[in-house]
């Protein structure tokens, strides 16, 4: 299993659409948080500016199926999408950590 790294910006109405998506998020986490190594909001000051979620699947394909399948997404919350598979090598989610 690897971790893929979604880094996702808002679009023009993201506040908007967040808000009227939020319930469909929280129930959509609840039912598939084990696909996820960390997923929150990003921000500046007080606003909401985008997301940040590291996704375990097995290839990039299979953790962009479990992007889409976010409410947020069908939505239309993020205007751009930018992917990249994550290697840990220091803190918590490295393999052999110490401490």
């Amino acid at each position: 299993m690897a971790l893929f790294a979604f880094y996702c910006r808002d679009g023009e109405h993201g506040a908007v659409f967040r808000e009227h998506s939020e319930d469909a998020l929280h129930k959509h986490f609840a039912q598939h948080g084990d696909d996820f190594a960390v997923a929150g909001p990003l921000a500046k000051g007080d606003k909401i500016v985008g997301s940040l979620l590291i996704i375990k699947a097995d290839d990039e394909a299979g953790a962009r199926e479990k992007l889409e399948a976010i409410p947020y997404f069908s939505v239309g919350v993020w205007q751009s999408i930018r992917a990249d598979e994550f290697r840990p090598l220091f803190g918590e989610w490295a393999p052999g950590r110490q401490g």
